[in-house]
């Protein structure tokens, strides 16, 4: 399993998350080189502000996997995590994340923060990115250019 593999499914994630109308970000999980989760933004689906992309396949991947921590995997996102899922990821205890297109405002995986990295929490999750950025800013600007024309 490659990175581009793993984020081309994060990437398929964030467009099922753009035809039901929600922020388009995706999410997916691999565990040794294999897809166990993944997961769209569906915060207006289950009117649950807590339901990003992230958090959604931490939660799918940890059952599958039948157990709370996962070390051994790696996500793959098309946004920069904010600082709740950025935690959420930390407290998982994944090895690694690799996100797509940066978040200046709120991301806390480099651009504001680096909440899994910080080592005064207990657990260290490796961050990376940007990585195909234009493919995972793709989306997010079509979403977004979208809801201004429909406000005009």
């Amino acid at each position: 399993m490659n990175d581009e593999a793993g984020m081309k499914q994060a990437i398929e994630a964030a467009w099922k998350a753009y035809e039901n109308g929600e922020v388009p970000v995706g999410a997916a999980i691999f565990h040794e080189g294999q897809l166990i989760a993944a997961a769209g933004n569906e915060r207006e689906q289950q009117t649950d502000p807590t339901a990003h992309a992230e958090i959604l396949a931490i939660r799918r991947a940890a059952a599958v996997l039948g157990r709370r921590r996962l070390t051994g995997c790696t996500m793959y996102v098309t946004l920069e995590p904010c600082p709740m899922c950025a935690g959420a990821a930390m407290l998982a205890g994944l090895d690694r994340i690799l996100f797509g297109a940066p978040d200046p405002k709120g991301g806390c995986c480099g651009s504001v923060y680096a909440i899994p990295e910080d080592p005064a929490f207990p657990h260290f999750c490796l961050c990376d990115g940007p990585y195909m950025e234009k493919e995972c800013r793709t989306v997010l600007e079509r979403f977004f250019a979208e809801k201004r024309n429909v406000q005009k």
